[in-house]
């Protein structure tokens, strides 16, 4: 794999499935229902999943692909692939609360070794540059440019007054439990995996 290529792609397709997702957040009809699982999926989950996937298809034809809106994809058996979730935080995106995600990635032999996280909503696009750093690019975003990075640092955690994050969504009596046993400084509500970017930023702890 090129990951020169591999980076500009997934960036790119990134920028354009989150306007794609945009455009579906400014109407008033969603488009929203319930899949088999009982999961909410929206016309922007399908927009999305269109772009990304044939954007991956015509540069990486010849690797596997597996992505939340194709059930066919799901049964694929392979060590090397590339995955999707074209709208991560679909509950965030009905109710209007922002905090929802594009998410790309290659996975070799088991091991996620590149990606791209766009909170299109937020402005906020984190992803793996070709040399495995992890950054966060500075907006506004050209899809046909990159712009200023900045590396990505987790914090020194202070375990006396710890920053944490949980979903709004899916808070539960069990996460509940869990963030009790430690001290907590400050608590912030984010969903999808906007809430392990903020871990790898430093924003928060845990």
């Amino acid at each position: 794999m090129d990951f020169n290529i591999l980076t500009t792609v997934m960036r790119s397709l990134a920028l354009e499935a989150g306007d794609a997702i945009m455009q579906v957040y400014a109407l008033e009809n969603l488009g929203s229902r319930a899949k088999a699982d009982q999961s909410p999926v929206t016309f922007a989950d399908e927009a999305a999943d269109a772009v990304i996937c044939a954007g991956l298809r015509a540069n990486f034809g010849s690797v596997p692909l597996i992505t939340e809106e194709q059930l066919d994809s799901h049964g694929l058996s392979a060590s090397t692939f590339l995955i999707v979730d074209p709208l991560d935080g679909t509950k965030e995106f009905v109710q209007r609360r922002g905090d929802f995600t594009v998410n790309i990635a290659y996975v070799e032999h088991g091991v996620p070794v590149r990606g791209v996280v766009y909170a299109p909503a937020k402005d906020r696009l984190f992803y793996t540059l070709a040399d495995g750093t992890s950054v966060e690019e500075i907006g506004p975003f050209d899809k046909n440019c990159t712009g200023v990075t900045r590396v990505l640092k987790v914090a020194v955690a202070d375990n006396g007054a710890l920053r944490i994050t949980a979903s709004k969504s899916h808070r539960d009596v069990a996460t509940d439990t869990y963030i009790e046993k430690y001290k907590v400084a400050n608590m912030k509500s984010a969903g999808s995996s906007l809430k392990f970017c903020l871990v790898a930023t430093g924003e928060v702890d845990l």
